[in-house]
């Protein structure tokens, strides 16, 4: 007898509830009150619309609506969770501000760590409509030479796209990680898709600095230290 076509979607429908399991059990780890708050806030949502559906003599219509709604409530109120419990995670983490733009929507093309030292300080650079981003990681006192070797670096294959420098961190003046995908979704649209391409091919060419790998680095990782120079 031939066989049945396996079922793609059952398969799928599985994958992403083994994942948001998965991100659950995350977010219970990180803050154990989150998924009561989840639950709450759901269940909540759904005494009200019982209650007005009793009150107003529509439960057969407000009930199943409200049973709708409080399940789009506690999935909007557990993405917020997921999404926090992910910045408290990547937090401090060299590499981060990479790996989180990487993950943004629209085209951000990113080149991890284009300058670093050996306290673990990086620079990536970031090419987008805005024009070009170098992301810097780690104190102020000491990214501010990274920031400025690399702007030397691409000033001429550059030319006159704008360069911003933005500092992540939690001092004074720093981003913080929570709030950078939505400081760079606010800066001007300076370029077009082609000029964007035409941007990516000159920083390309230009001789590859240090990089280092992608996505965040576990704590306590230092840079290795180069070869010291022969005496004669």
């Amino acid at each position: 007898m031939p066989k049945k076509p396996q079922d793609g979607t059952q398969d799928e429908r599985t994958g992403r509830l083994k994942q948001i399991r998965m991100v659950a059990s995350l977010v219970h780890q990180a803050n154990p009150k989150a998924m009561p708050i989840v639950f709450a806030s759901a269940l909540g949502t759904l005494v009200v619309f019982v209650v007005l559906g009793l009150v107003l003599g529509q439960e057969l219509f407000l009930i199943p609506l409200g049973v709708l709604v409080a399940l789009l409530v506690g999935m909007i109120v557990f993405s917020q969770m997921a999404q926090r419990t992910q910045y408290a995670m990547l937090e401090g983490r060299p590499g981060a501000a990479a790996s989180l733009v990487e993950n943004m929507r629209g085209r951000w093309v990113v080149t991890p760590a284009v300058q670093a030292n050996r306290n673990m300080d990086v620079v990536h650079r970031v090419v987008g409509v805005p024009g070009v981003i170098l992301l810097s990681e780690g104190p102020r006192s000491r990214v501010g030479k990274l920031i400025g070797a690399e702007k030397k670096r691409i000033s001429r294959a550059a030319s006159e796209v704008p360069i911003y420098d933005i500092q992540v961190g939690s001092e004074e003046g720093q981003i913080p990680i929570s709030k950078l995908q939505r400081h760079l979704t606010k800066l001007p649209r300076n370029l077009k898709k082609e000029q964007v391409s035409e941007l990516i091919d000159r920083l390309n060419a230009l001789p590859q600095a240090m990089q280092m790998p992608k996505g965040p680095i576990p704590k306590g990782v230092r840079m290795p230290k180069g070869p010291k120079p022969r005496t004669r």
